[in-house]
């Protein structure tokens, strides 16, 4: 072990979120302070933050300062974080639209420490106008092999490593039959559930994750099935500016109280392994999706799941062999893009082939969700384990820091920081 700790600066949704960019980001910090070989120093970003004071952890004190910011920053907080923290890495994280800004002044700060980027999204066709961004950092590293697939093709020169997320197994686990029949009998009686078959949605509340039409579809589903067979639980925000307004949509489709529940305080990471094992399914639509880490918790939890067969979600629901719930192959590609983003492609489905999977899981037997179930488990603990997570961001940190260096050893010395108050 060094004598000094290597300092790392952080650039994601808030490490303390509860979204996947922010948990994973939170994952990685922790691991890198468990090593006791370094220190952190993050911009906690993409949520409205009521005040702008540092923030430091009881467990972490002041080995970890949290700098609350709007959106992920501005170009002058970078620099003012640089001069006065002077970290080692930089590390950052979400998807590259978001990182313009970041990668004008790339040349400034690769002078000094090197740019690390966990990347979380593109989807086919191979995006080439991001192959500047790509290029623009010291090491990527990819959390689905969609995204590895990507970068190695669109920059081949640039270090790259798959390094897809992680769950806590010994945490998103199966729990005592007795204590989830508690669990689920209180819930039946405050909701009117009994006997009900019980799907769950945990996503952000936006337009590619399909919520909207998740409730259309689900209403047909009940027109299919009857209205007292089932109950659709959606841990979001049922109102975001970024998706739809969805109390008017259950209001607009005439839909029963009880058939769809919404779920919008933060769950504590227990409660939220609880749902998971109580329900019968969970469902993660997106028409595009980096990871979906909602669903990888579900199966970690021994509960089955259906998903849109696109990005890193292919990977969850089957190794290639073995199946793990209803993969649904999209059915259109739709061209989206916008002035940064000429174009990609988000994998659409047709809502018959989601009404119709609905039924499929709904009709199947207990003892066959459950196969899907303990062999999803299976899966999560071989292939996207916590320990080997933790250890390859530590070992990958250690790396880029002896090959790339920062500051006086820094390889790359054509530029300097500008001065910032």
């Amino acid at each position: 072990m060094s004598e000094k700790r290597i300092k790392v600066l952080t650039i994601s949704d808030h490490p303390l979120s509860p979204s996947g960019v922010g948990t994973q980001t939170k994952y990685i910090i922790e691991a890198l302070l468990k090593s006791g070989e370094f220190d952190v120093v993050s911009l906690g970003g993409a949520i409205k933050h009521p005040e702008h004071k540092p923030q430091i952890t009881e467990e972490w004190g002041e080995r970890w300062k949290i700098f609350p910011v709007d959106g992920y920053g501005t170009q002058d907080i970078v620099r003012s974080i640089i001069r006065n923290e002077r970290p080692d890495i930089l590390y950052f994280m979400t998807d590259p639209r978001f990182y313009g800004w970041l990668w004008e002044i790339e040349a400034e700060i690769r002078s000094l420490i090197p740019m690390v980027y966990y990347h979380v999204w593109d989807n086919y066709p191979f995006p080439r106008y991001n192959q500047a961004s790509y290029e623009s950092n010291d090491f990527i590293a990819s959390i689905s092999k969609v995204t590895s697939d990507i970068v190695q093709n669109v920059a081949p020169d640039v270090n790259e490593l798959y390094v897809p997320h992680a769950v806590n197994s010994d945490f998103f686990k199966p729990l005592p039959e007795e204590q989830v029949a508690q669990f689920r009998a209180a819930f039946d009686e405050k909701h009117n559930s009994e006997g009900k078959f019980l799907f769950f949605w945990n996503n952000r509340n936006a337009r590619r994750k399909q919520s909207g039409s998740l409730i259309f579809w689900f209403k047909e589903f009940l027109d299919q099935v009857g209205h007292d067979k089932a109950t659709l639980i959606m841990h979001t925000e049922p109102k975001d500016g970024y998706g739809q307004d969805l109390n008017a949509i259950v209001k607009e489709l005439e839909i029963a109280d009880g058939q769809i529940l919404f779920s919008t305080q933060k769950v504590p990471m227990d409660q939220l392994s609880m749902l998971y094992n109580f329900v019968d399914c969970t469902i993660n639509i997106s028409d595009a999706e980096g990871f979906g880490l909602a669903t990888l918790e579900s199966l970690s939890c021994g509960t089955p799941i259906i998903v849109n067969m696109t990005g890193g979600l292919q990977e969850q629901v089957t190794d290639g062999s073995a199946w793990f719930g209803l993969g649904l192959e999209p059915d259109s590609k739709a061209v989206i893009g916008s002035q940064e983003v000429p174009y990609i492609y988000e994998d659409r489905l047709n809502g018959k082939k989601v009404v119709s999977a609905l039924r499929t899981m709904y009709g199947m037997s207990k003892e066959d969700r459950e196969i899907y179930g303990r062999t999803g488990r299976e899966h999560v603990v071989k292939n996207y384990s916590f320990k080997v997570f933790e250890k390859t961001w530590v070992d990958l940190m250690h790396r880029i820091h002896e090959e790339e260096g920062s500051w006086e050893t820094r390889k790359h010395s054509n530029y300097r920081l500008l001065e910032v108050a």
